[in-house]
């Protein structure tokens, strides 16, 4: 039986790659679409990056996040994994809760820990909500409270930063 995409049938679909072929290919892909963001909006461990307030920035950021916690900083794939998830979310709830234009994105490494940081110019604070197994949404900072080391909001005099931090080991 064959499945494809619905509403698609008896169109041919893409066939799936072999396993070693497709995973360097779309590392490749995915680095040179990193290196094109770090190069565009600069290297968030130099400074801070502002990016614009789109939901597609998430995708950048994440791009931005792996490349840095695996090419740069050399850390573990579960650590950078762990990384460019917790860095959706907060890009997530900056684009969505925020009404800002731009965010900034910072990533600082110190001996065994990382850190990044989320930038907006609201003064709103995010919530740590209680999570249902039914729930759709609503699930970001519970994410971040689970899989990082520590978090939290620090208010500024134009909004705030909200962070995260987990401990790291090179690899």
């Amino acid at each position: 039986m064959m499945v494809g995409m619905a509403g698609l049938e008896g169109v041919e679909q893409p066939r799936p790659r072999s396993g070693a072929a497709a995973a360097h290919w779309t590392t490749a892909v995915e680095d040179e679409q990193a290196f094109k963001a770090l190069e565009l909006f600069g290297n968030p461990t130099e400074g801070e990056v502002r990016l614009p307030s789109r939901p597609e920035s998430a995708a950048t950021a994440r791009r931005i996040t792996s490349c840095v916690m695996l090419r740069q900083w050399q850390l573990p794939p579960q650590t950078a994994e762990y990384g460019v998830l917790l860095v959706s979310e907060l890009v997530g709830n900056a684009v969505r809760h925020t009404g800002a234009r731009v965010f900034g994105l910072r990533m600082l490494r110190r001996r065994g820990w990382v850190r990044i940081e989320v930038r907006d110019p609201s003064r709103g604070l995010p919530c740590l909500m209680p999570v249902g197994e039914m729930d759709v949404s609503g699930r970001g900072l519970f994410l971040v409270d689970k899989l990082s080391d520590r978090w939290g909001v620090d208010l500024l005099p134009r909004g705030k930063t909200t962070w995260f931090e987990m401990r790291a080991t090179d690899r």
